[in-house]
């Protein structure tokens, strides 16, 4: 059975990458995600099947100063998860805390499965403009965005 790797930070993302929880039952899969007070529910839902990951976001000066270091920190952890795990694919809707491992999995010779995030309909986000240039499959949710993501599928909404 293939190893699959789902990432994505915390919230939308998170929501939209677990409406693909169907796949689950065909794959050898593997959760991660940000850690936060809503997402601890997983480790039992899917037990032995999740890590989490330091939450990343920068909303305020403060978090800006420090999101470098939890980036290093995140992308440590990461390496660490990937090595754990060895998945031949790693499916991801962002964002920041998605980039990382993308960039890991694609040294190590994994499949890069990319979904932009619904949320965006016409601009590329940060994430999806790094993990682009490499990606395997690369999937839009809106057919507006195959004009900034030209190579990329569209596969309409997930939700």
């Amino acid at each position: 059975m293939k190893k699959v790797m789902f990432i994505s930070s915390t919230g939308g993302h998170l929501d939209e990458l677990m409406q693909l929880k169907s796949m689950f039952e065909k794959y050898d899969y593997y959760i991660v995600t940000e850690k936060t007070k809503s997402n601890l529910s997983l480790k039992d839902k899917y037990p032995k099947r999740v890590s989490f990951l330091l939450y990343g976001t920068y909303t305020t000066p403060l978090k800006k100063i420090t999101y470098p270091f939890k980036l290093l920190i995140n992308s440590i952890k990461s390496l660490c998860i990937f090595i754990k795990v060895r998945p031949k694919y790693v499916i991801t809707t962002g964002a920041h805390t998605a980039g990382p491992m993308c960039c890991i999995a694609k040294l190590f010779g994994s499949k890069i499965i990319f979904i932009e995030t619904f949320a965006n309909s016409n601009t590329k986000t940060r994430t999806g403009r790094l993990v682009y240039k490499f990606a395997d499959l690369f999937i839009v949710q809106w057919e507006e965005l195959k004009k900034v993501y030209p190579n990329a599928v569209y596969g309409g909404w997930i939700f």
